[in-house]
């Protein structure tokens, strides 16, 4: 453990953006050589995958995901990160590991370290340790760079994501769990001119105005309240001066599902909306709108959850391993999962301060806790060091225990 929290604390101070993660990689190969593991660097560019053969059994995949944000810390802690990073765009931008990757990587380092110490099991090990995560595309990058050519297809997928319920607390649950993500990225297209004579443009800005307020509408108008969907204009981008209107306004939208039929109506809906608020507007071109950051929802397997669970109840306690509902965010584990047509098991991991819900004695209370705590991807979000990195190896390692043959 000492030597764990050294490491969370190293990676917490020194983030690294989607598919940049080569000061991590170096440390998690470097790691896996030690413990005796065959490992393979620059898989889906920057992913590392380390493989323990021991004799007959099932092979188990364990993965944590690596990158970090573009989010400027502010949690005050003596390991902050001051690094900065290079985002897809060009720009010069903070970083920090706002999402807790880093525990996701320290944790499974120590969950190798102990499986391989560990002589009572049979079967394959496989160790994943994947790239951006962040722009949902660090999975399939893996996948389609032979991540099954170069280790054995997993039996089951498993792993977990830290999140501000208290330490101590497992989130599990059957079924569909975190949500499928599409962003967006759409183009408007006006006809720019002077801010004096409006008369004579085509103003991308109203548009963009307008049609952000129609977007409101798919969730709240053409989505079922039996039905989930989350949809956000994260981004508006337009313009240079006050009196200039520009030739075009960009937005960056992203749409959160949990079933394919809704995300496919939801998708349409964007559309039309967006080419119809062009059409009202006069624009003589059809703006564009091009999905970018995809992946589906993750489906933990209900044989498979109910195989893994007394290993984490075993663990916490059976009171404390706890269905947290449906999760709006996202997640691209279950990639792994379906190339590979395997069970997928995904948890929440209890990250945050079990001091804080001393006084919560219902559920009301934890919820108004919950509420006044950092989320994952604030610049205050900080897992507590302890008991999360501790549990969350022994999660991996129960886990894990759960599939593999103990002869």
């Amino acid at each position: 453990m000492p030597r764990l929290r050294e490491t969370y604390r190293d990676l917490h101070a020194h983030p690294e953006l989607s598919f940049t993660e080569h000061r991590t990689a170096g440390l998690v190969a470097a790691w896996l050589r030690e413990l005796g593991l065959t490992v393979t660097e620059g898989v889906g560019r920057t992913g590392v995958v380390g493989v323990l053969r021991r004799g007959d059994g099932p092979v188990v995949l364990l993965r944590a995901d690596m990158d970090g944000l573009p989010v400027a810390e502010a949690t005050g802690l003596p390991y902050a990160s001051s690094a900065r990073g290079i985002d897809p765009e060009g720009r010069d931008v903070p970083v920090m590991h706002a999402c807790g990757h880093d525990v996701h990587v320290t944790c499974l380092l120590g969950a190798v370290s102990v499986l391989a110490a560990d002589a009572s099991w049979s079967g394959t090990l496989v160790a994943v340790f994947q790239p951006a995560e962040e722009v949902a595309q660090g999975a399939r990058a893996m996948v389609e760079d032979g991540l099954y050519d170069t280790v054995p297809r997993p039996d089951v997928v498993l792993g977990q994501h830290v999140a501000p319920i208290p330490a101590g607390t497992i989130g599990l649950r059957p079924g569909p769990s975190f949500a499928a993500t599409d962003s967006l990225r759409i183009t408007l297209f006006g006809e720019g001119g002077h801010g004096s004579r409006p008369e004579a443009t085509v103003d991308p800005v109203v548009l963009a105005a307008a049609t952000i307020l129609r977007l409101q509408t798919v969730v709240s108008r053409e989505v079922a309240g039996t039905d989930t969907a989350v949809l956000t204009v994260g981004s508006v981008q337009a313009g240079t001066k006050s009196n200039i209107i520009p030739d075009e306004a960009v937005l960056l939208a992203n749409l959160r599902t949990y079933d394919v039929r809704v995300r496919e109506k939801a998708l349409a809906a964007v559309t039309r909306i967006v080419e119809g608020e062009a059409a009202t507007a006069g624009a003589r071109r059809a703006p564009l709108v091009e999905p970018f950051e995809q992946s589906p929802a993750v489906v933990n397997d209900p044989a498979g959850v109910e195989r893994t669970r007394p290993a984490l109840e075993a663990l916490v306690g059976a009171g404390r391993v706890v269905d947290p509902g449906p999760i709006t965010g996202s997640e691209d584990v279950g990639v792994l999962a379906e190339a590979a047509d395997a069970p997928c098991v995904f948890w929440l991991l209890g990250g945050a301060d079990p001091v804080a819900f001393a006084g919560a004695h219902d559920l009301a209370g934890i919820r108004a806790v919950l509420a006044s705590l950092p989320s994952n991807h604030s610049p205050l979000f900080a897992p507590v060091i302890d008991p999360t990195l501790e549990l969350g190896v022994q999660a991996l390692v129960g886990a894990a225990g759960s599939w593999l043959h103990h002869p």
